[in-house]
């Protein structure tokens, strides 16, 4: 996993609540990424050494910096300093860009993309809307986005930019839940129902090479399945992103599988990283992730969830128990990689290469 120190270029206020950070891209190698993947921010707040991961809204095809946005959190520690504290010209160190939120691009493509999103989710949205309009030039693209009010629509003029340089190949649906009395548009919650009657909206919006991105809280995505499933959308041209970490779950002394064989207790795993060999112990209480960290063995991570996939890696020998795999790709699955920040050990010869 590399590391990169990054200058701000420029902080743009998007809504009173909203920034987004410019970082220049490094000279002569600037940072590759894929549309829908994010950045992790490392920083020193107050003596303690504090990460997040935030989605970045900028395009590898369209646009000269990476740019994140940041949605100010009550009581967040890093949202706050973000929003209030960095300036242009601060440096900021970064891990490399990761995340499996990404279309694969191609010129020749015709199809049809469905963003549909909420709050701060249209970050990675932006991403993929932009980097699809530049690449796929016989590609459609429309976005379902929720917001709270008028005011706090994030990205509002580039969206309404984007529809007339493009024309009819961009097409945006806002929707208010708590709008103004001279709104317009749609009111109300996004859910299953509103879903429904919006994409019948859209042109060709179930068409077999149509897919689907979303991104947003938890409510926002199950209303999303519901309404794909009843139009019996395949769950392959399906996409998300939460952004929403799940419930954490006060773990027992001990926890156990399907059978006495699958106990988890305390055993030994064996990490590959970046040309080392860690060997350490995994109690019941903790992930391999956390026994890692206690032992000041510097793995990759981020959310610590299992929704960012920056601690991923293969499970080579003996298995793994994840409290949370949703972070994984079916595929991934299958090929045995496995995610530290959630994981386990089930068996004595767990070993797990990172790249």
């Amino acid at each position: 996993m590399a590391y990169y120190q990054l200058k701000v270029k420029e902080i743009v206020r998007e809504t009173s609540d909203t920034i987004t950070i410019h970082f220049a891209q490094p000279v002569p190698h600037p940072i590759a990424y894929h549309p829908g993947q994010f950045l992790t921010l490392l920083l020193d707040i107050d003596g303690e050494r504090v990460r997040r991961s935030y989605s970045m809204c900028s395009s590898p095809h369209a646009d000269q910096t990476l740019a994140v946005s940041v949605k100010r959190v009550t009581g967040g520690k890093v949202s706050n300093f973000l929003n209030d504290r960095l300036r242009t010209g601060d440096t900021v160190e970064v891990m490399e860009p990761t995340g499996t939120f990404t279309p694969q691009l191609n010129p020749a493509h015709q199809r049809h993309i469905v963003l549909l999103g909420g709050g701060s989710g249209i970050t990675p949205l932006m991403s993929i809307i932009k980097s699809v309009l530049a690449t796929e030039t016989r590609s459609q693209v429309s976005l379902i986005y929720g917001s709270r009010n008028r005011r706090s629509i994030i990205f509002k003029g580039q969206l309404d930019a984007l529809q007339a340089k493009y024309g009819g190949r961009f097409h945006v649906i806002h929707v208010l839940s708590q709008s103004e009395d001279d709104w317009e548009g749609h009111r109300g919650r996004l859910n299953q129902t509103l879903i429904l009657k919006l994409l019948e909206q859209l042109p060709e919006s179930d068409q077999p090479t149509t897919e689907y991105y979303v991104c947003g809280p938890e409510g926002l995505m199950e209303e999303v399945k519901r309404a794909l499933s009843i139009r019996r959308v395949s769950p392959e041209r399906i996409h998300k992103e939460s952004f929403t970490a799940p419930v954490p779950v006060e773990k027992p002394a001990v926890l156990v599988a399907e059978a006495v064989s699958n106990a988890v207790v305390t055993r030994e795993v064996t990490v590959l990283y970046e040309g080392s060999e860690y060997k350490f112990t995994v109690t019941p209480r903790q992930t391999i992730l956390e026994a890692a960290l206690d032992l000041d063995i510097d793995l990759p991570y981020s959310c610590q969830s299992g929704m960012c996939t920056a601690c991923m890696g293969k499970c080579v020998s003996g298995r793994v128990k994840l409290d949370e795999e949703d972070g994984l790709s079916e595929r991934e699955r299958k090929e045995g990689y496995v995610l530290t920040c959630v994981g386990h050990p089930l068996t004595d010869n767990v070993v797990i290469e990172i790249d």
